[in-house]
C-alpha cells in the first residue's frame, strides 16, 4: 500500500464508505480546509479521535455540498465517505496551512461490489419490517452497514473483520435489530390505548 500525505481532520465520528455526514465548520483552520475542499476539489480525512482505536483508523471524505453559510464564517455542510484509511503519522499542520495533516495508507474499499446473498435477503427482509424500500439499489455491504447505523465501537468491529467474517456480522446485527423490530411490534398488540 501507498503512503500519501492529506489533510486531516481529527473527528470522534467515523464514517462508513457511502455515509453521508453532516458538520458544522466553525475553527479557522478548518473554514481553510473547507475553502480548499470547495475550490481544489480535495478529499480529506476524518481520524476517529477515540481511545478504542488503537489501530488509527478513518475515513476519507469528499464535500458533497455547503447547506448554509453564516455571516461569522461559520458553514453547515455535507460530506461524503469514499473510502477508508489507516494512518501513521498525524502532523499539527498540512503543508503551509493552519489544518492538521497525516500520512495515511487508504484502503480502495470497492463499493460497486455486490454483497453475499445471504446478507442480501437479510437486509430485504430488515428493509422491509423498517417499510423502507430501497434494498435493490444497496449495492454494498457497507449499504447495509450504514443503513443499521451501527455505533462507532461496532463501526470498528466491524472494517477489522475479516473479509470473509464482514458479512456474518451484519447478518447477526440484522437478526439483533429485526428481533427488536417484532418485540415493538408485539407490545403494540398488548396496550390499547383508550
Amino acid at each position: 500500500m501507498n503512503v500519501i500525505k492529506i489533510p486531516m481532520f481529527p473527528l470522534s465520528i467515523f464514517p462508513l464508505p457511502g455515509e453521508m455526514v453532516p458538520l458544522h465548520i466553525f475553527e479557522p483552520r478548518y473554514r481553510q480546509l473547507l475553502e480548499d475542499a470547495e475550490n481544489k476539489d480535495i478529499a480529506f480525512g476524518i481520524y476517529y479521535n477515540h481511545v478504542s482505536n488503537v489501530e488509527k483508523l478513518g475515513s476519507l471524505v469528499k464535500l458533497e455540498s455547503v447547506i448554509k453559510r453564516y455571516r461569522t464564517g461559520e458553514s453547515d455542510i455535507i460530506v461524503k465517505c469514499v473510502d477508508l484509511l489507516s494512518m501513521s503519522k498525524l502532523y499539527r499542520t498540512f503543508r503551509d496551512k493552519l489544518y492538521p495533516g497525516a500520512e495515511v495508507q487508504l484502503w480502495n474499499i470497492n463499493l460497486a461490489e455486490p454483497m453475499e446473498q445471504a446478507l442480501r435477503e437479510y437486509f430485504s427482509e430488515y428493509m422491509s419490517m423498517m417499510r423502507l424500500n430501497h434494498p435493490e439499489k444497496a449495492i454494498s455491504m457497507y449499504d447495509a452497514a450504514n443503513e443499521l447505523n451501527l455505533g462507532f465501537e461496532d463501526r470498528l468491529k466491524f472494517v477489522q473483520s475479516a473479509d470473509d467474517r464482514k458479512s456474518s456480522f451484519l447478518i447477526t446485527r440484522l437478526k439483533y435489530q429485526m428481533q427488536l423490530l417484532k418485540e415493538v411490534e408485539k407490545a403494540k398488540d398488548v396496550y390499547h390505548l383508550n
